[in-house]
């Protein structure tokens, strides 16, 4: 399951996306935003992927002087969090 919420917090726009997967263990909070980073171990990895998803994510959200952060992560899944400026409701 993934949820999705949008909100204001005065003139930046905040989007939170959050599953309820296995999370993100702590060593790898640091890493998952890296160039072709993929989590797991890669010999018993079922998941196909490059590894630029979040990489590309960040990229954008900073090309829009925004930010992209994980809010939380544990075994009950993980959130992510985009903050981007400059937008009037």
């Amino acid at each position: 399951t993934v949820e999705v919420d949008l909100s204001m917090d005065g003139s930046r726009a905040v989007l939170e996306v959050a599953d309820n997967g296995a999370g993100i263990s702590d060593e790898e909070v640091d890493m998952i935003f890296g160039r072709f980073y993929r989590g797991g171990e890669e010999m018993t990895r079922t998941a196909r992927g490059t590894g630029l998803g979040l990489y590309l994510v960040q990229q954008i959200v900073e090309a829009h002087r925004g930010k992209v952060e994980v809010a939380s992560t544990g075994p009950a899944g993980t959130t992510f969090r985009v903050t981007v400026p400059g937008f009037e409701v």
